[in-house]
């Protein structure tokens, strides 16, 4: 059968598609959470709202933290970042709490165990390592 124009739901997705397949080629969501952990009554998962950072940030946007959930207003959010997420999901409180977790973990040992794991992925050859992440 097929559906009515008034049964046709469009959604946008622009250039986050192909960065949340890379996202997920890599298992970023999965190792974040390994690393940070995660918890049965969160609705978004550490790895998951890393993964909005993420594409929100190669969105070009400057906007202040409490106006994120927007960028997502209209996308299709549960296929770009799991099933039952929506934008309201993506709020200021959520990320300021992973954010706060990554700083407590520690962003150099987060950054390093996610790159060698996307290395060995994609087969970069690793002969030699810089672990300056500021430069």
């Amino acid at each position: 059968m097929t559906p009515s124009v008034s049964e046709i739901r469009v959604q946008d997705i622009d250039h986050c598609g192909i960065v949340a397949g890379i996202i997920d080629q890599m298992c970023l969501v999965e190792q974040i959470n390994q690393i940070l952990g995660t918890h049965q009554q969160e609705i978004v998962s550490p790895g998951q709202a890393v993964k909005a950072m993420i594409l929100n940030g190669l969105g070009l946007l400057s906007a202040p933290l409490y106006l994120f959930e927007k960028f997502f207003v209209g996308k299709a959010t549960e296929h770009l970042l799991g099933e039952g997420i929506r934008p309201e999901h993506l709020n200021d409180d959520r990320l300021g709490r992973v954010l706060d977790k990554l700083y407590e973990t520690g962003l150099t040992q987060v950054f390093v165990t996610v790159a060698l794991v996307a290395a060995e992925k994609f087969g970069v050859k690793q002969e030699s390592l810089h672990l300056d992440s500021s430069q």
